[in-house]
């Protein structure tokens, strides 16, 4: 079954959008700023190339004509020259000039009969000034050419037009783009006439052009404003998907802080895959942690209270008999229990203090290479010196190879002690201890076993919890707190590492206690 989220306060459970959850939030953050852009930049895109396209069309066309054009006015006489200037001007809707050898104009359609197009002022309209500035700006942004004003030369001689002189010259069409005061455009096209020197002028307003380019570039506003809105809804669906899933985790974490319901639970969102998931099981994850470590910390107080309120019952009742006993031999025995009380409770004392700060100093601790058979072999010296195995025999086994470890020597050193005491304890008088040490699966195995009455299987796991002990019957009562293996078990995991109790692997009687650390990859 799907994992749900469950929204603190009312516990009603909410499932995420499946979008919410498929698509990371820098996606769809990237997804919605850049899709107007995208769309604005493509526009611009297709615009220019419309337009070019369409100039293009025109330029071929006026080519055409100017050729088609000098090619019928060539041997016409001037009557029947003047006719086709007034029925081609007419039907094309063009202004032709013709010029002679000398460069005079000799005959204009515009003159021989009514113009076919008049080119438009500047726009004093509103409306038409605010489409000609959209004009220039889009020019500027697209980076096209700045065109020259269209003007009518005061001569009539044929070098006021710079493409008819480069025409008469090259004796090839030449076709020039230039800017009408409306902003619209206005196409000249130069070509030669015959063998005789004589050269035509072709003038065209294509002002469908721009009408065309307006048309396109209103259906892309519309478009990109279509995108804006769109992605305006989406980023506010988009802020929402982010706003209210932290603002639960808001009200859980202060739900939380306030420790008025440990029940709370703070919302998982296993449906989202995307950041917010991610924190919101961290969240979650962190705050079960850090209930576990409070739950923790008051077992242990309490633990602690209960493992102390015994020996200060024992030590109180003691010294306050000494008060009213007049006999030595008693005096004396009340001494020793106060003194072996006061030992334990020292005991207790320093082992509860190092309980508690194990975790906090192994995680600042910098764990140094070290090798552990030369680490065994040193506490094994050390120990027959102090004499602390009374009368037992420590034997040490380890194969020849490698059995470098990265971690801190004294807290190791520690988990090695723990285990020998305990197996010192627990072992026969003049008994054998065994310390076997093996590399394998790219872990270093050290096994300590000792020859007691061993370890019940149901309680190899008890016996590494805090302030509990299983004493051989002939040791007096008080002398260890019982959080030796806890304190072992626990260096252990800050290393990596395990630490387990099991029967010898020889079968004999016995206990064998395991530690598993990570061995040092060469």
């Amino acid at each position: 079954m799907p994992e749900r989220s469950r929204v603190p306060g009312n516990g009603t459970p909410r499932k995420e959008r499946g979008l919410t959850g498929r698509l990371s939030l820098t996606s769809r953050i990237l997804f919605v700023n850049v899709l107007p852009l995208v769309l604005l930049g493509g526009g611009f895109i297709y615009l220019d190339s419309y337009r070019e396209q369409l100039l293009d069309e025109r330029f071929k066309l006026a080519l055409v004509e100017a050729q088609i054009t000098a090619e019928a006015l060539a041997g016409a006489s001037p009557a029947r020259q003047e006719a086709l200037l007034i029925q081609i001007g007419k039907e094309q809707r063009l202004r032709i000039r013709v010029y002679g050898p000398e460069g005079m104009l000799e005959s204009d359609s515009f003159a021989l009969g009514p113009p076919s197009f008049t080119l438009a002022e500047k726009p004093t309209d509103g409306r038409e000034e605010f489409a000609l500035t959209l004009d220039r700006w889009f020019d500027r942004i697209v980076g096209a050419p700045i065109l020259p004003d269209y003007i009518e030369p005061a001569s009539d001689f044929a070098d006021a037009w710079p493409e008819l002189a480069r025409a008469r010259s090259e004796n090839l069409t030449q076709i020039v783009l230039r800017d009408a005061p409306d902003g619209s455009h206005v196409i000249t096209a130069a070509a030669p006439v015959g063998l005789d020197g004589d050269s035509l002028l072709i003038t065209r307003n294509p002002v469908d052009i721009n009408q065309r380019v307006r048309e396109a570039r209103s259906t892309v506003a519309l478009v990109v404003l279509v995108a804006l809105l769109v992605s305006t809804l989406l980023s506010l669906f988009l802020a929402q998907t982010i706003v209210r899933p932290l603002r639960e985790l808001v009200q859980a974490a202060a739900r939380v802080r306030q420790g008025r319901d440990r029940q709370v639970e703070v919302p998982r969102l296993p449906q989202r895959r995307d950041e917010i998931g991610m924190l919101a099981r961290a969240v979650s994850d962190m705050t079960d942690a850090l209930r576990q470590r409070i739950d923790a910390v008051e077992s242990f107080a309490a633990d602690v209270a209960h493992e102390i309120k015994n020996p200060l019952a024992s030590l109180r009742s003691a010294v306050e008999s000494l008060a009213t006993v007049e006999d030595p031999d008693l005096r004396r025995q009340l001494n020793d229990i106060a003194s072996h009380d006061v030992r334990r409770i020292d005991r207790l004392v320093s082992d509860i203090s190092d309980a508690s700060r194990i975790d906090a100093e192994l995680s600042r601790t910098t764990f140094q290479e070290l090798d552990l058979a030369r680490l065994v072999r040193n506490i094994i010296g050390s120990r027959e010196d102090r004499h602390e195995n009374e009368g037992r025999t420590i034997r040490f086994e380890a194969a020849e190879g490698s059995y470098g470890v990265m971690g801190e020597p004294a807290r190791l050193e520690r988990v090695i002690e723990n285990l020998l005491d305990n197996a010192v304890s627990f072992s026969p008088p003049e008994g054998a201890i065994a310390i076997d040490l093996e590399a394998r699966d790219g872990r270093i195995l050290l096994s300590v076993s000792d020859e007691g009455p061993g370890i019940p299987e149901e309680r190899r796991e008890q016996i590494f919890e805090r302030f509990h002990s299983l004493r051989p019957d002939a040791e007096d009562f008080g002398n260890h707190s019982g959080l030796g293996l806890a304190i072992a078990r626990a260096v252990a995991e800050a290393h990596d590492g395990r630490l387990t109790a099991a029967a010898r692997s020889d079968g004999e009687h016995g206990a064998r206690f395991v530690l598993s650390l990570p061995a040092i990859k060469r």
